[in-house]
């Protein structure tokens, strides 16, 4: 190979364009066979077990990520190292899902006795139905491109594109047929940024002990100390029924000082701010930031149905998840 420092622009759109032809044109081809392999996806009862060669092999390495995500139990398994001892992790109860281009991988089709012998399920992703792995699947997914992305029609590209599109394809209409949610997401993504976002406030609040709670007569003395003792800069006041009537900040205090001479002979009710802003317990935890950001406040008061509080969540707590 003779290095060249021209660099061909024109190649890349080329390549983004192929790409871009091989995925669209599999949107005609979506048909009962999809259907049959999403239903096969459903109905699992074991787990999905991804398997390729190759580029399909990295391929399925997404895939299988992609569905582990989204709450339906999926792993690779490579073929070689398959045929070579790891063909104990396959299960009656399992759904197969094969990617191979030619559809004559020599690695995958020597699983093909093992998974007819388990009666496991066999989902072919391929660009030739009517190839050996096409023929043996329970249901053949067509994935033909007439031609790869690279210039010399060799490196695997635009299949590969189509493939992991149709891969997503599975996936994303199996997460809206399992009634996949946002909180699920969450739940599954702890530690990413995403997920975080997706946390509901019961997740953060300060709830239990931790939450600062007075009464409407609590002296301002007791007021003050309990702001202090919880270190949220505010106090809930409850009503005798232990309904939510106000809260007292610190911004309620500088302001009475200033007004209120004999600030330390009254009680709760005299300072406490009413009717303040409140959010429920499965709200967002970004839905949360976006209050108190509009409202320009640290806290917000959580709240059932009745009214109930059930803690406060401080923008420290949102801090923390990084969603800043």
């Amino acid at each position: 190979m003779t290095p060249t420092t021209a660099l061909d622009i024109s190649l890349a759109r080329r390549v983004l364009q192929t790409e871009a032809a091989s995925i669209l044109a599999l949107v005609d081809r979506l048909d009962e066979r999809f259907e049959r392999a999403v239903r096969l996806l459903l109905e699992c009862r074991g787990r999905v077990v991804v398997t390729g060669m190759g580029k399909s092999g990295i391929i399925c390495r997404k895939i299988a990520a992609t569905l582990s995500s989204t709450a339906t139990p999926a792993f690779f398994l490579h073929p070689a190292e398959a045929i070579h001892g790891d063909l104990g992790v396959l299960q009656p109860d399992d759904v197969i899902l094969a990617l191979s281009n030619s559809g004559e991988t020599e690695e995958l089709l020597r699983l093909l006795e093992t998974i007819k012998r388990l009666g496991a399920s066999l989902i072919a992703i391929t660009g030739e139905a009517h190839s050996t792995l096409g023929r043996a699947a329970d249901v053949a997914l067509d994935c033909h491109v007439s031609e790869e992305a690279c210039p010399l029609n060799l490196v695997p590209t635009a299949s590969t594109a189509a493939a992991m599109a149709l891969g997503d394809a599975l996936a994303m209409t199996l997460l809206v047929a399992k009634g996949f949610r946002q909180e699920d997401f969450a739940h599954l993504h702890p530690g990413g940024k995403l997920g975080k976002r997706l946390m509901r406030v019961e997740q953060l609040m300060n709830g239990g002990d931790r939450t600062p709670i007075v009464r409407l007569a609590t002296p301002m003395q007791d007021v003050i100390y309990e702001m202090s003792r919880k270190g949220l800069g505010m106090t809930c006041v409850l009503h005798d029924d232990g309904t939510l009537a106000g809260i007292v900040t610190d911004g309620d205090l500088r302001r009475h000082m200033s007004t209120t001479p004999d600030l330390m002979q009254r009680s709760a009710k005299d300072v406490m701010t009413r009717n303040p802003i409140t959010v429920g317990p499965d709200t967002l935890a970004v839905e949360a930031l976006n209050v108190l950001e509009q409202r320009k406040i640290t806290s917000i008061v959580v709240v059932d149905a009745g009214q109930a509080v059930q803690g406060v969540v401080h923008v420290h707590d949102l801090w923390r998840t990084e969603m800043f």
